[in-house]
C-alpha cells in the first residue's frame, strides 16, 4: 500500500509541471535562486553565483531575472540561502535542467506521505492509515508544492524517514536504522535551521529508545553521525558566507527573522491561530482534512487521561510514536509563528508547516476513525479544492496571484483575515478557551471518580 501511496502521489505531483507560479512566470520567491546556485554547481562546481547573473543564466528555467540577494565578498556572490537544497539538485539540474529537480521534488515528497502512511500503521490499523495519507497528500498545499524548487518538501521526506527509524527504534535496536535515523535529522540543518526543533524531538524519542534497551553506546555513536554534519556544515557556511549560517552574507541590518526584541516575538502569538484560520494563508482554509489533527490530538488526551496505555497492552507504545509527532509538529507551528520574517510568504500558502504535514498523518488517522462522516466530507472538499486549483493554474492562473477560492467558494470569507489589531488576540483567547472547557471538564470528572 505504501508503494501504491507513493505512485498516486508522484503522478499527482508530476502533474503540476509547467503551472505557472505567478505573471506567466515558472518559478518566484526562493526557487530562481535555489535552481541558480544550483546551476553554478552543476557547471562551474561552485556556489558563486555572480558569473550566472552576468551570463544572464537564469534564462535556462524563466524569463524573469531574479534579484540578486546578498553581499559580494572577496569578488564572489553566494546568496544568503542554505546550501543543501543546491547541493541535492546539481546532479538532476546536470542531468534535465530545471524540470529534472521538479520531479526530484515531487518523488520525495510523495515518499515523505507514503513514510508518513507506514508511521500511522504503528498508531491505527487500515483503512485509516491509507485514507488519511492520501487525503492530505491530495490536499491543495501539498499538490501546489509538489514541484516547488523549495528546502520544505525535501525536509519532509528526511523527517518522515526519520520518525519512523525512530519508531522502529521503540520496537527494539538496531543499528542500521539508528545510523539512518540520526543521518537523516543530521541533514536537516543543511536546508535550514528551521527544521531543528521537530528533528530534536524526534532525536530525544530515538535516544529515549535506545538508552531503554541498554544500548547507550549505540546512541552515542548514532548521535555522533548528526553532530558530524552540522559541525561539517557550520564550516562549509564559514567559509562561504563569513559565519555559522547563510545569514551571515545577507545585508547589514537585516534580521533573519524581522523581529529585535523579545516583546516583538511574543506580538506574534496570534500567528499560532493565523497559520490556521487566516483567509489566505491559513492551513485548514486550503487543506480542511487537517482539521482532524485537532480531533486526533484530543483522542490521545483522552487515552492518557483514562489510563488506557495499562488497560490495553501495547497500546502506550503506539500511541507514544502518535504524540512524538504531535510534539514536533507543534514545535514547528511555534517556530514558523515567532521567527518567520512574514507569514504571507511569495510562496503557496501553507509552505512553513510542509516538514510536519506527513507526521500529522497518525493524528488525522486517529481522527478520521474517531468522525469517519466528517473525514470524508474534509477529504473530498480538499481533493476537489486540489483539482480546483490545478483546472485554474491551466487555464491561465497562477499558484501565487489570482488563485481561486478554492475549496470553499463563497464560504472562503466565513474565514478571518488577520491583518493586526484586537481581533486576532481575541479569537486567539476563545480558541484556547474552546479547546479547554473539554479538557477541564474531562480532568474534574476523573478526580471526581478516584475520590
Amino acid at each position: 500500500m505504501a508503494v501504491l501511496i507513493w505512485v498516486v502521489l508522484t503522478v499527482a505531483y508530476l502533474s503540476t509541471l509547467g503551472m505557472d507560479s505567478a505573471g506567466g512566470h515558472n518559478y518566484a520567491g526562493d526557487e530562481s535562486h535555489y535552481l541558480l546556485a544550483a546551476r553554478s554547481l552543476a557547471k562551474q562546481q561552485n556556489f558563486d553565483v555572480s558569473d550566472d547573473y552576468r551570463a544572464r543564466g537564469w534564462r535556462e528555467f524563466d524569463t524573469a531575472p531574479p534579484k540578486p540577494q546578498g553581499v559580494v565578498r572577496k569578488g564572489a556572490r553566494y546568496e544568503p540561502h542554505s546550501i543543501g537544497l543546491p547541493l541535492l539538485a546539481a546532479p538532476f539540474y546536470a542531468l534535465g535542467g530545471a524540470k529534472a529537480v521538479e520531479c526530484a521534488i515531487a518523488v520525495l515528497l510523495a515518499a515523505a506521505m507514503a513514510l508518513s502512511y507506514l508511521l500511522a500503521r504503528w498508531v491505527v490499523p487500515d483503512p485509516w492509515c491509507w485514507a488519511a495519507a492520501l487525503a492530505l497528500g491530495l490536499s491543495p498545499p501539498l499538490v501546489a508544492h509538489g514541484t516547488a524548487v523549495v528546502p520544505e518538501p525535501v525536509a519532509a521526506a528526511a523527517l518522515a524517514g526519520a520518525a519512523l527509524c525512530a519508531a522502529r527504534l521503540g520496537e527494539g535496536p538496531s543499528r542500521p536504522v539508528a545510523i539512518t535515523c540520526f543521518a537523516l535529522l543530521g541533514s536537516l540543518p543543511w536546508f535550514g535551521l528551521a527544521f531543528l526543533p521537530p528533528g530534536l524531538v524526534i532525536a530525544w524519542s530515538a535516544v529515549r529508545s535506545l538508552r531503554r534497551a541498554g544500548r547507550g553506546l549505540l546512541a552515542l555513536a548514532s548521535t555522533e553521525v548528526a553532530f558530524f554534519s552540522l559541525a561539517l556544515l557550520v564550516g562549509l557556511n564559514e567559509a562561504l558566507f563569513g559565519g555559522p549560517t547563510p545569514h551571515a552574507a545577507d545585508r547589514p541590518g537585516t534580521s533573519a527573522t524581522g523581529a529585535d526584541s523579545l516583546s516583538d516575538y511574543l506580538g506574534r502569538c496570534w500567528r499560532t491561530v493565523a497559520l490556521f484560520l487566516d483567509q489566505d494563508y491559513g492551513l485548514l482554509r486550503w487543506a480542511p482534512i487537517a482539521a482532524l489533527m485537532f480531533v486526533g490530538v484530543w483522542v490521545l488526551y483522552r487515552a492518557s487521561r483514562e489510563r488506557l496505555g495499562r488497560a490495553i497492552a501495547g497500546l502506550d507504545e503506539e500511541l507514544g510514536v502518535a504524540r512524538v509527532a504531535a510534539v514536533a509538529a507543534l514545535t514547528t507551528v511555534v517556530t514558523a509563528a515567532l521567527f518567520i520574517p512574514s507569514l504571507d510568504l511569495n510562496s503557496f500558502p501553507g509552505r512553513a508547516l510542509i516538514p510536519v504535514l506527513p507526521l500529522t498523518v497518525p493524528l488525522v488517522a486517529l481522527g478520521l476513525r474517531e468522525a469517519p462522516r466528517i473525514g470524508l466530507a474534509l477529504a473530498l472538499l480538499g481533493v476537489a479544492g486540489s483539482v480546483w486549483l490545478w483546472l485554474d493554474a491551466r487555464s491561465g492562473g497562477g499558484l501565487l496571484t489570482s488563485r481561486p477560492r478554492a475549496p470553499w467558494g463563497p464560504l472562503v470569507s466565513v474565514f478571518p483575515e488577520f491583518h493586526g489589531g484586537a481581533w486576532p488576540y481575541v479569537l486567539l483567547a476563545a480558541i484556547v478557551a474552546a479547546l479547554a472547557a473539554p479538557v477541564v471538564h474531562k480532568e474534574f470528572e476523573v478526580r471526581r471518580r478516584l475520590g
